[in-house]
């Protein structure tokens, strides 16, 4: 009796009956411009983040893990298993940040598996169908629009506090910070499916502390010794560790805590901390040095015994996530789809056996232009190597600050790591000609908003709202190719118009008509949230605590403008007077099915051209 009781003792603890956790729940947050050396646990001696450094210090860390030098790009490839310019988005604004509309993303692959998915914050990926985050696979959204609040797709004179948000396409007023605001909406619906006893993703992105540089007063005052920029900084990071706290907290009472996957990391290095802190990085954000895009990574997930500190140093990628989660969750893939990252459990799981992890070849970039350049501000990684701009040769290891460049002494590295970007380049370089369009004329969205910040055009579009403010473009000469030159300050009352030669507008909208037919498509100069004459100048808005001025806060200066043209793939199709007092100036016309070239501009007496800041176009029914 006793040896059949020991026998089946033996059984049940065996680890190959043991059952497995069931597919966790994923609370993924990702927060922007924050960089590794950012956090108190990574060795920063001046930012409060006792919440964060408590949850690395019972979860597994990732102390190689490496995503692009900016925004839009590490959304992209965390989002999707794929490099990103594979997927369209090498750059954050100049249509070069909206994700391809064949990428399958996370919230695709999840939602199909029987996951809610939800996405709180910013998104950074596309503000019209078919980019939205809505029509990518995640079931609630709240969101702002563009890369941050205050861009100019975002709602007009929003700023970090009470501010309107875009709930599920709607749009609803909020109080409080902007973090705070994010992460409510997300606890409301992790509270909402552990009642319903779904499965969840809550993909928590954050803007912040992304510039402009605002926060709460109390959370400043933590940091009254240090200038105002780092006050307003690490007190946005501050508040952040607040909110990872109360979140943490919530999944407890909810009793879901321990199989509950929750998911701490950044989209870039740092933007502002570095004086400070930078962990002997060399670089900060668009970076192509370590500082640039070495974040941290930490993972948390008890059911599978995830809650001790486990520190890994092998080199990983924001292209594994997405593979890494569909092995976690057993969500399955398109066969047709395939992945440039690899999972990457076994080195987050603390129990796995410790295989030999073969090194591979990692490439980081950043392409803040209109089209990739090869070799751009570039990385290729290995466990032992960064190979920089194709040129120098750094030994991470005995080397983190990459202050010695070896590139003479190991030439047969050089070529190794050389020859694996030129077959990168070689295969990717065809997909940049595949540019992302805009959807005109779909059965399910007759009417799209059009913004500046989607220009595509050499030089930077006015991205916020700030620049629409300042009447971006108007007055300002066309550039030669190469030949930018930093504008010269004006006295305070000169009009724009008289600062430089004629402007000239050299930016589009790629758009792509689905459906041939008549159109309306309306010009105007301030979006039709506050429907201001074309010609208004506006007062600057209320300006709010941090160390920058609000977007809102500067007066919104007068284009004269008399004249609006309708351009499109580089023709001057229409004309029609600007009425005094008229808001926006509004053509019919007929528009024929695939791509084109939109780029309508507004003209003042004296020959000055802009483009119009914002277009709204209405397929009409056909007759």
């Amino acid at each position: 009796m006793r040896r059949l009781l020991f026998l089946l003792l033996a059984c049940v603890c065996s680890p190959a009956l043991i059952a497995a956790p069931a597919p966790p729940n994923i609370v993924f947050i990702i927060t922007d411009d924050q960089g590794y050396g950012d956090l108190g646990h990574t060795g920063n001696p001046v930012v409060k983040t006792p919440h964060i450094d408590r949850l690395a210090a019972e979860s597994t860390q990732l102390t190689d893990y490496h995503v692009a030098p900016t925004c839009s790009p590490t959304r992209a490839a965390l989002l999707t298993g794929h490099w990103t310019n594979r997927t369209g988005v090498w750059h954050t604004i100049n249509g070069r940040s909206m994700l391809r509309d064949d990428e399958v993303t996370l919230g695709h692959l999840l939602k199909d598996h029987g996951y809610a998915t939800g996405m709180f914050g910013k998104w950074h990926l596309g503000d019209n169908y078919p980019y939205r985050p809505e029509d990518r696979g995640f079931t609630e959204v709240y969101r702002h629009g563009g890369g941050g609040v205050g861009q100019t797709p975002d709602l007009w004179d929003n700023s970090y506090f009470d501010g309107h948000y875009f709930h599920n396409g709607k749009v609803v007023p909020a109080e409080g910070f902007c973090t705070d605001v994010f992460f409510d909406q997300a606890k409301k619906f992790i509270r909402a499916q552990t009642e319903k006893k779904q499965p969840f993703l809550a993909y928590i992105a954050l803007n912040a502390p992304h510039g402009p540089l605002h926060a709460p007063q109390k959370y400043m005052d933590l940091y009254a010794g240090q200038p105002p920029a780092l006050a307003a900084f690490f007190g946005m990071i501050t508040n952040i560790d607040d909110n990872v706290g109360s979140t943490r907290d919530l999944l407890r009472e909810l009793g879901i805590h321990d199989n509950t996957l929750f998911i701490f990391t950044t989209d870039n290095g740092t933007a502002t901390g570095e004086t400070v802190f930078n962990a002997g990085m060399k670089g900060k954000k668009n970076s192509e040095y370590d500082g640039g895009h070495r974040v941290p990574f930490i993972a948390h997930w008890p059911a599978a015994g995830w809650n001790t500190k486990h520190v890994n140093d092998t080199l990983c990628h924001a292209i594994d996530i997405v593979p890494t989660l569909l092995e976690i969750t057993g969500a399955t893939k398109p066969s047709s789809l395939k992945f440039d990252g690899i999972s990457i459990r076994s080195l987050l799981d603390p129990t796995a056996k410790k295989d030999t992890w073969q090194d591979r070849f990692i490439i980081t970039d950043s392409q803040r232009m209109r089209d990739p350049v090869k070799w751009q501000k570039s990385a290729v990684m290995s466990q032992q190597w960064r190979l920089v701009n194709g040129k120098e040769l750094y030994e991470i290891k005995k080397d983190p600050g990459q202050e010695r460049d070896v590139a003479a002494e190991h030439p047969d590295q050089v070529a190794k790591m050389t020859a694996f970007y030129e077959a990168w380049w070689a295969e990717l370089e065809p997909t940049f000609a595949r540019t992302t369009e805009i959807y005109l004329g779909h059965t399910d969205h007759p009417v799209v908003s059009l913004t500046g910040h989607d220009w595509i055009q050499e030089n930077l579009p006015p991205w916020n709202q700030q620049q629409i403010r300042l009447a971006h473009g108007y007055g300002s000469p066309r550039p030669a190719p190469g030949k930018a030159k930093k504008a010269k300050k004006a006295a305070p009352d000169t009009p724009p118009q008289a600062l430089a030669a004629k402007s000239t507008h050299t930016g589009h909208w790629a758009v792509k008509v689905l459906t041939e037919g008549t159109y309306e498509i309306s010009l105007r100069r301030w979006p039709a949230e506050v429907d201001q004459p074309i010609a208004a100048a506006l007062p600057a808005g209320e300006n709010v605590p941090g160390a920058n001025q609000a977007y809102r806060a500067f007066e919104g200066i007068s284009i004269p403008a008399v004249t609006a043209v309708l351009r499109m793939d580089g023709q001057d199709i229409a004309s029609l007077p600007v009425p005094d007092g008229a808001t926006q100036v509004t053509f019919t016309t007929k528009l024929t099915a695939g791509s084109h070239q939109l780029a309508p501009v507004f003209i003042s007496a004296d020959g000055h051209e802009v483009g119009t800041y914002y277009a709204i176009i209405t397929a009409k029914p056909a007759p």
